[in-house]
């Protein structure tokens, strides 16, 4: 079968619309601000021009086809990274500075480093930006009167690292910290090692699950972990909820709300006035489709091949109810995922890791810095003042060596 040609830069995925698979490629894509066009087998009838050769095509989505004609079928993130050109693989076995985590601490401490002539690199498990890359728009960022998505903020301050010379891996997972003598040393996904003189814990912290019955089932199929700019498109005239009462929360709310025929806010909380800054609060009351309940949890999710029923749950555990749900946007937290440091650096009992006034770990020429960081403020803004002030400290260290 002859295949469509493709003759502008913009990549192409076709997908089943609640294929988990195709919705981590969105996603991936989305927070690296790559242009992408979105084809639904179900809905696009361009769609069926790039399907497979097989029976009915369908066992092979979703495919990737690239600017160049190139398909790509069922790929993995990091194999669709390493074709549009974000780098996988380190250049060298040795730096200066090695930063676990591409957040906002770990982004501003390359740039500070690399300005002063440390050799740094960065290695990110999925996209530069950390948490902030998902939010829709940050509007309490000092300088930006208008406000800022958190994939322009990644992608100004990726750049501004780079123009330094700080090299970035994406799509990288860490699984070791050791120390190897006067040298630190970390274990990367396919057992290649990378060494430094200092390292840098900028972990930051990981969406917290929800654990109701059908829930985890249902992930990438109609419940999503702060996926609202990938998914968003796709949703147009849904009924769709948003679980949690922080900025997050009402960030996605708005945003969804302009395609979303409702978004029904639930929150634990007995008010979002207690959780929500105040801004937010008056740009959600001025849109007629959302609502909010607070007072309210999600104990369960129903659906076959989808999302497509939530149970609510007053938190007094008073009432419970049945509603018909298209999506549901899970913002209930977050958590730190530092089990691979078990046994290296001291940590707290949630996870989070011990330092001292010098924001170094129990372990010398380890340090942290951002909302891993115990006792930090989970502020953008404070992981990147974390961030530069950690380079300070660790340009001491190299110092004294």
């Amino acid at each position: 079968m002859a295949h469509p040609q493709i003759h502008d830069s913009e990549i192409r995925i076709v997908g089943h619309r609640w294929s988990r698979q195709a919705h981590e490629l969105k996603a991936f894509l989305a927070r690296s601000r790559v242009g992408y066009r979105w084809l639904d087998v179900e809905r696009d009838r361009e769609a069926g021009g790039y399907l497979g050769d097989t029976r009915d095509g369908r066992e092979t989505l979703p495919i990737v086809i690239l600017p160049d004609g190139t398909r790509l079928v069922r790929p993995a993130v990091r194999d669709l990274a390493e074709r549009i050109g974000l780098d996988t693989e380190p250049d060298q076995p040795f730096y200066d500075l090695l930063i676990v985590g591409g957040g906002p601490a770990g982004l501003s401490a390359a740039v500070y480093a690399a300005s002063e002539g440390i050799r740094t690199i960065v290695v990110e498990q999925e996209v530069p930006g950390g948490q902030a890359g998902y939010s829709a728009k940050i509007e309490n960022y000092p300088g930006f009167p208008e406000g800022l998505s958190g994939r322009d903020f990644a992608q100004r301050t990726v750049a501004q690292a780079e123009r330094f010379g700080v090299e970035i891996l994406s799509t990288r997972h860490v699984e070791s910290l050791a120390v190897k003598g006067r040298y630190r040393e970390i274990c990367l996904d396919d057992e290649k090692t990378v060494a430094a003189h200092a390292v840098l814990l900028a972990t930051g912290v990981a969406f917290r699950w929800l654990e109701a019955p059908g829930c985890p089932d249902l992930v990438g199929r109609g419940v999503y972990y702060g996926a609202a700019v990938a998914e968003a498109s796709d949703c147009r005239d849904q009924r769709l909820y948003v679980l949690g009462g922080g900025n997050s929360a009402g960030q996605a709310a708005v945003l969804l709300a302009e395609y979303a025929r409702r978004v029904t806010i639930v929150a634990p909380e007995p008010s979002l006035e207690d959780t929500m800054s105040q801004y937010l609060l008056e740009r959600i009351g001025e849109l007629p489709n959302i609502e909010t309940c607070p007072g309210h949890t999600v104990v369960g999710a129903e659906g076959r091949k989808h999302l497509e029923r939530l149970v609510l749950q007053r938190t007094d555990e008073s009432d419970r109810r049945t509603v018909a749900a298209d999506g549901l946007f899970v913002f209930i937290g977050a958590e730190p995922r530092t089990q691979w440091l078990e046994g290296v650096v001291d940590r707290d009992d949630q996870g989070f890791i011990l330092a001292n006034e010098r924001m170094e770990t129990s372990v010398p020429g380890v340090f942290v810095a951002g909302d891993v960081r115990a006792g930090s403020v989970k502020r953008i803004a404070s992981a990147v003042g974390e961030g530069a002030m950690a380079v300070q400290f660790i340009h001491g260290y190299l110092a004294d060596r």
